[in-house]
């Protein structure tokens, strides 16, 4: 068997990094698998791209340009929604006549069109698709908040500036539901959460939707020596010093928290001022360093990395993991702290209720609540690390394995 993983991105991004893993447990479990991407970053003999770099570059810029046009010229929101209107046809490629299997994962920004979409259900081969976020199954949206419109047929999405019943979101929603008629699509999404939210999507109806986590390397993502870790990236090593731990692609992304942890810092030192003389934050990501001064305890930048052994070091430099995002999937982030032997804390949004087990390898604080969030960072910090490492790591290899996961991959593409 032969299956082909198409996402936008090699390595950028959550769902590039779960794509290529899923790839890695595939050939761990003899499976053939191969990558089809439009932005490749290495010489990866298994992922390839197309050479035609003029035409991607235009397939983006005309998308975002007439999405620019519906947003009445404004920038916000330019990136929340994608309309699919232009992309590539990828079915004529050798890679994909090779194929048994069409694996899809994020597939936006002028990568794969609705019309490229039908010619790979019009090609009769087993389509399987990876949801990282709701898109596959609403119109233009990623995350609907709290509209219910992908229930129906869209139309007053509170994304555009002026809504109504025939509005680009209902459009592309009828775009959309015909694509999807011309073949069957078995739709995975990363979490349960997400899931139950799609099977209330009306494009997912006559299309099976299934439940299968991301996998993950425990021979690279491991417990590894702290004082090594923080030494190497030139952190202060004094073992009385507890390190917290925030990670996002892009700090400043709402949807991130980022002003729900500086609330809950300011509440938990309120409550107990000790910490300020022994607690500090270390930030992993894109303009980590706006967020240097808004904190009353040390803070450590450190910028945007793919470097695998870099984010490795930086896990296990850590003591704890905080989450404070108001909504997220099945977060790559969790599963690689966890893999590391790191407790870890974050809000009872999306996905993530499932991947930190309450008072056991965590702690997960009331949706948006941040003294709850205070209080979590507070649990954790006063338990007994050794008892929460443990039950982090059994976590990961119980639910995360490259084993575990790609068993339950082969049995959607066999068909069971």
């Amino acid at each position: 068997m032969k299956v082909l993983i198409v996402n936008t991105s090699e390595s950028t991004g959550g769902a590039a990094v779960a794509a290529h893993r899923l790839m890695d447990a595939l050939h761990a479990n003899g499976v053939e698998a191969e990558m089809l991407v439009r932005n490749r970053s290495t010489s990866d003999t298994l992922v390839h791209a197309p050479h035609c770099k003029w035409w991607l570059k235009w397939c983006f810029l005309w998308e975002r340009l007439v999405i620019f046009i519906h947003l009445r010229f404004s920038r916000k929101g330019l990136f929340a929604i994608d309309i699919a209107n232009v992309g590539t046809d990828i079915t004529a490629r050798p890679e994909f006549k090779a194929a048994d299997v069409i694996h899809l994962h994020w597939i936006n920004q002028g990568w794969l069109s609705l019309k490229s979409l039908q010619r790979i259900l019009q090609s009769g081969k087993r389509v399987v698709w990876t949801m990282h976020d709701l898109w596959p199954v609403s119109s233009i949206c990623h995350y609907a908040e709290e509209c219910t419109g992908f229930h129906n047929a869209c139309g007053h999405c509170p994304q555009l500036p002026h809504p109504s019943s025939k509005d680009l979101s209902h459009q592309v929603w009828k775009q959309k539901e015909k694509v999807y008629r011309e073949g069957q699509i078995t739709f995975v999404a990363c979490s349960q959460w997400l899931a139950t939210q799609a099977r209330m999507a009306s494009l997912s109806q006559g299309h099976r939707v299934v439940s299968i986590p991301n996998a993950i390397d425990t021979q690279v993502f491991r417990p590894m020596d702290r004082r090594a870790a923080r030494e190497a990236l030139g952190l202060p090593t004094d073992p009385n010093l507890k390190i917290v731990l925030f990670v996002a692609q892009q700090i400043t992304n709402v949807r991130k928290g980022g002003p729900y942890l500086i609330e809950a810092f300011q509440k938990l030192l309120a409550a107990h001022p000790d910490y300020r003389h022994n607690t500090a934050l270390l930030i992993l990501g894109g303009a980590a360093e706006q967020y240097t001064s808004a904190f009353d305890v040390p803070v450590f930048p450190v910028g945007y990395t793919e470097e695998v052994e870099r984010i490795v070091q930086t896990y296990n430099a850590a003591d704890l993991f905080v989450i404070p995002s108001v909504s997220d999937n099945l977060p790559n982030t969790i599963m690689e702290a966890l893999a590391c032997g790191l407790p870890c804390v974050g809000f009872a949004a999306g996905g993530i209720p499932e991947m930190i087990d309450h008072h056991s390898n965590g702690y997960v604080a009331r949706a948006q609540d941040t003294q709850d969030l205070a209080d979590g960072l507070h649990w954790v910090l006063q338990s007994d690390a050794t008892t929460l490492q443990q039950a982090a790591l059994d976590k990961v290899h119980r639910c995360y394995s490259q084993q575990s996961v790609a068993q339950q991959y082969l049995a959607i593409y066999e068909g069971k």
